[in-house]
């Protein structure tokens, strides 16, 4: 299968600037942000599921569309990545008033940052961390990123998720899973060296 890489329009949870404060919407002059209850409900309604199966999610698709896929009923990669990542965001975003969408800030950062909160064990995370980084199937991988994401709920710790989204659609693939280990691996074990930087996590 050839590779191709990402083609879309702004995501939805595209609503934060760099610094985690909602952006504006230009045409209303009123803020994007926190996202509606049941936009997030839709969302997480996706967990678990397959592209296409939750109606209540199909507005919220941005990722541009395979037409020879389609005629064959099949979703692309890059709908099921994005899919995914925004099951995870309605679930990492449920009930926060600050955005869980941290522009630069990658998965690999935000679970060191678990790791250091002193809210679970260090040796709990690292295994967590280590099964999700250690599986090679995408729904492996989506089964333990649902449970990282809810551990970082639980502290506020947002992360980038146009960067979530194609690590998920980077898994699909075999070399370019191995150079999202990699990253992933790079940015976890910052700890080792010194604290993870930039500031600490946010409060609800």
């Amino acid at each position: 299968m050839m590779e191709r890489d990402i083609a879309m329009a702004t995501p939805y949870w595209n609503r934060a600037a760099s610094d985690g404060t909602w952006l504006t919407d230009t045409r209303t002059n009123h803020p994007l942000g926190p996202p509606p209850g049941e936009d997030l409900a839709a969302m997480r309604a996706g967990l678990g599921r397959s592209f296409g199966e939750v109606p209540k999610l199909w507005p919220y698709y941005t990722a541009e569309i395979d037409d020879e896929l389609a005629r064959r009923g099949l979703a692309s990669i890059e709908q099921k990545a994005e899919h995914a990542a925004l099951a995870l965001y309605g679930l990492h975003q449920q009930s926060k008033s600050v955005s869980m969408h941290r522009p630069g800030v990658r998965l690999g950062t935000a679970l060191a940052r678990l790791r250091t909160s002193d809210k679970f064990s260090q040796k709990a995370v690292d295994d967590r961390v280590e099964a999700a980084a250690t599986t090679t199937t995408v729904d492996g991988l989506l089964i333990r990123l649902r449970g990282l994401v809810d551990l970082l709920r639980t502290i506020n710790q947002p992360l980038d998720y146009d960067h979530l989204m194609r690590l998920i659609h980077h898994w699909h693939y075999d070399d370019r899973r191995r150079a999202a280990r990699r990253q992933w691996a790079l940015d976890y074990q910052v700890w080792k060296q010194k604290p993870p930087e930039d500031e600490p996590p946010l409060g609800s």
